[in-house]
């Protein structure tokens, strides 16, 4: 059961969050909860406003620490800052690139670092989206546009939003 001082971490969380989208009603869909619920829980209530499984999977998205462990913070080393800059690189510029080197360096880490403190930026663990389908959904659901319906709508639907959007990166990683 998730407790009272739990959810209060997981709305700092949301708060934090929220300054990466353009909207309450699109960082309400990136995290899966309908804007009612969202408005509600910006306001403080948080008794029967969702259940402890969507404040596991929220806390999950944001990466809130439920244990009351130390919290990890990122140490800026010399692969964090080149990683970092060339995902800014590559977002100023609108450009395409493909990063890879050795494992456990903190490619993963930066990279949702990255997405947590940059407007218009989505990470996608690819291990977890095997097909297409679900790429395109997932991408969809992580910009806050619908991911429901059919494929050929949901596809348009982002399509469209992304080209609205101003520099918007989709960090794909273990594509």
């Amino acid at each position: 059961m998730i407790t009272e001082a739990q959810k209060q971490k997981i709305i700092v969380a949301i708060a934090g969050n929220r300054v990466n989208y353009p909207s309450d009603a699109k960082h309400a869909a990136s995290l899966g909860i309908s804007t009612s619920v969202y408005s509600a829980i910006k306001n403080g209530q948080t008794d029967k406003a969702l259940s402890d499984a969507n404040w596991i999977s929220i806390a999950r998205k944001l990466g809130v620490n439920l244990r009351g462990e130390m919290e990890w913070k990122a140490a800026k080393t010399p692969t964090f800052e080149y990683i970092t800059a060339q995902l800014e690189f590559s977002q100023q510029s609108s450009l395409s690139g493909i990063l890879c080197d050795m494992p456990n360096i903190g490619k993963t880490f930066t990279a949702r670092c990255y997405v947590q403190s940059h407007k218009n930026a989505v990470y996608i663990d690819c291990s977890q989206v095997k097909t297409k389908l679900k790429l395109v959904r997932k991408i969809a659901a992580e910009f806050g546009v619908d991911s429901k319906g059919k494929y050929s709508d949901v596809y348009e639907d982002l399509v469209y939003y992304l080209r609205s959007m101003e520099t918007p990166l989709i960090i794909l990683d273990e594509a």
